[in-house]
């Protein structure tokens, strides 16, 4: 049997990498996507020329202009970037039937069963990148090791537009975590960083070197299983490939650390109903349930949904149910700490007929199709975001 080798791949600051692209005279500059400077709204992305002033997505634009008002705040082009994407993801399957994608700009394959059809894992991932690069005018971060973690652990560790192949041996791999900071495992935010450190686990190897019991009761046994486990490289998730027929659309978004800004993590989510909604669109379909995923450094999940009145391919019916949903979990002035947010829609039908229709038609039968339309020229425009 072929040794598991899963591959990471990150796009290198995406939208602003886009935007550098199509226009020459902003590359090397600072450029800021998302909304306007003095707008309400969050950072989606940002060049690395703006992370030297500590700029980073899911900040608060106003705040990203106090730090970077040099910056080149640009509006998000989502269906220039779809169609970009479209084209990497494409590439990707050049090079491995079982793709999954993790969001627009990032995506781990199983190369279990290609690599020797490429030499090996290094030169599947150069040639990978050599692609990208001369398809797309785009470059791209690659991680290639035994593991979903230590694939993604080494795309980080390759960027930006790098190759890093971690370890495969296990008395390497714990070898080469062991002077790493915690805070590279998943799991790890600022605030479970902040208790580590607190009893001075500052390093994967002092996790490794951990009374496993002394954990259960600083983190929780849950979370300290988990995390323990991930110091010394261990991860027994697989690439999660979809089949040809999608059985659910769904977008998450994982924070650098734990928000708890409210407005930042409902902006946030706006943006992945849209993601959702575009790439729903796609075929003519419709569903019948939404939801909304939460989730804390700890990795304690909470997933709510709720049918739709009548099945809907709509933005404008994702956002009511799912801010619905949102609301209820984290009502105004509320509290909570969240580390990722995600939309999906499942239950779907490729009819928009009401599969229990009522005696009494539904009102909002004549406003779908209306909104149905209006999410059609909105794509078609690519104006949405």
């Amino acid at each position: 049997m072929a040794m598991p080798t899963v591959l990471h791949v990150d796009m290198d600051a995406f939208f602003a990498s886009v935007e550098q692209r199509d226009h020459p005279e902003w590359r090397g500059l600072p450029v800021i996507v998302g909304s306007g400077p003095h707008e309400r709204g969050v950072v989606s992305t940002c060049s690395y020329e703006a992370r030297k002033f500590g700029v980073h997505s899911a900040m608060p634009s106003r705040t990203a202009f106090a730090k970077c008002p040099s910056g080149i705040f640009v509006k998000p082009r989502m269906r220039v970037y779809q169609e970009v994407s479209d084209q990497v993801f494409e590439i990707l399957g050049h090079y491995s039937p079982f793709v999954e994608g993790v969001s627009v700009d990032e995506a781990f394959l199983d190369i279990s069963g290609t690599v020797h059809l490429f030499g090996d894992a290094k030169a599947l991932g150069t040639r990978l990148r050599e692609e990208v690069r001369n398809v797309c005018g785009l470059s791209c971060s690659v991680g290639i090791a035994p593991n979903r973690l230590l694939a993604k652990i080494g795309s980080e560790e390759a960027k930006p537009d790098g190759l890093f192949v971690m370890p495969f041996d296990s008395d390497e791999i714990r070898a080469w975590l062991a002077p790493q900071p915690v805070k590279i495992l998943w799991g790890v935010g600022k605030k479970t960083n902040d208790i580590l450190e607190k009893y001075g686990f500052r390093t994967c190897g002092d996790l490794q070197e951990a009374d496993p019991r002394f954990l259960n009761r600083v983190l929780g046994e849950a979370a300290a299983t988990s995390i323990r486990a991930h110091a010394f490289g261990l991860d027994s998730t697989e690439v999660a490939w979809e089949a040809e027929e999608e059985k659910s659309v769904s977008r998450e978004h994982t924070f650098a650390e734990d928000e708890t800004d409210r407005e930042v993590v409902r902006a946030t989510l706006l943006d992945l109903i849209t993601e959702v909604g575009r790439r729903f669109r796609k075929q003519p379909r419709w569903a019948r349930t939404g939801k909304i995923k939460l989730r804390d450094a700890f990795f304690n999940t909470l997933t709510r949904q709720m049918r739709f009145e009548l099945p809907a391919c709509d933005d404008i019916t994702f956002r009511h149910l799912a801010l619905e949903l949102f609301d209820r979990e984290w009502p105004p002035g509320g509290r909570r700490s969240v580390r990722l947010i995600g939309f999906g829609v499942t239950d779907i039908t490729d009819t928009r007929e009401d599969p229990e229709p009522s005696l009494f038609p539904s009102p909002l039968a004549g406003q779908m199709e209306k909104r149905e339309r209006l999410s059609a020229v909105i794509d078609k425009l690519g104006l949405n975001r």
